[in-house]
């Protein structure tokens, strides 16, 4: 099989699956990984698909990576992510949570934290951190996603109105390179901007994946963060934001 009709089979896979490894491209071409990881560099160069650690998903504006893939994908960064955030949250702390695979990690990595007060529009987080005794979780009511247990609406924005905590933890779809916020769902956005607007801390939470990655929907602008959790170096242009607008990058250690 020629290169050119190998990666457009590649294409073909990764539409229909939404998320794939290399492991199983190299069974199913029968080729060396070497020769995948190439196809999908060459792929990712041309936006015509995104290039993932371990393999490839889909490159969309419009929709999404499917929850399932989206839990496993940059698994260990965004654990690396959430244990360098939650060391800057002091127990007996106000905060909320967004909806996100990243920052379910980051409600895992607060049970070892004491006393805290949580308003979350997540049914995931309030899940995990339900089980402390000695913390107080609010669920923002509203309509519940079924995808991924996400909770959007009005409602929603109205409880979260009720708040201002101390700090606000913001997962996100992709970060532009002139600084905007990007995500998928117009109704999940206004739930973010309503935290960003009642936290007296905003702390913005990303796997380098997110840096450059396309959604249609403009949530607000890194300047709006005090801090940025991440597991690379950003872009020159990302870092050029955050010096100039005074925003903490923290990039979580190996």
């Amino acid at each position: 099989m020629s290169q050119k009709l190998r990666q457009i089979k590649i294409i073909e896979l990764v539409k229909a699956k939404g998320f794939i490894t290399i492991e199983d491209l190299v069974a199913h071409f029968e080729v060396t990984p070497q020769t995948i990881r190439r196809d999908l560099n060459q792929l990712a160069e041309q936006k015509l698909i995104r290039r993932h650690h371990g393999g490839a998903g889909s490159e969309s504006s419009t929709e999404n990576t499917a929850y399932s893939t989206r839990k496993i994908l940059q698994l260990s960064e965004k654990q690396r992510i959430a244990e360098a955030l939650v060391q800057q949250i002091p127990d007996n702390a106000s905060l909320f949570i967004n909806i996100g695979t990243t920052t379910e990690m980051i409600a895992k990595a607060l049970l070892n934290h004491k006393g805290l007060q949580i308003v979350t529009n997540n049914i995931n987080v309030a899940s995990i951190l339900r089980v402390k005794e000695d913390f107080n979780v609010i669920i923002a009511g509203g309509i519940v996603r079924s995808r991924d247990g996400g909770v959007i609406g009005e409602a929603t924005q109205d409880i979260i109105d009720q708040f201002k905590m101390d700090f606000g933890i913001i997962g996100i779809s992709g970060i532009d390179n002139d600084g905007s916020l990007l995500d998928f769902d117009y109704q999940e956005v206004r739930i973010a901007q309503a935290i960003i607007k009642n936290s007296r801390t905003v702390f913005l939470a990303a796997d380098h994946s997110k840096f450059g990655r396309n959604a249609m929907v403009r949530l607000g602008n890194i300047d709006q963060a005090n801090a940025l959790f991440t597991d690379q170096e950003p872009p020159r242009a990302i870092q050029t934001l955050l010096n100039q607008h005074d925003i903490r990058l923290v990039i979580a250690p190996e």
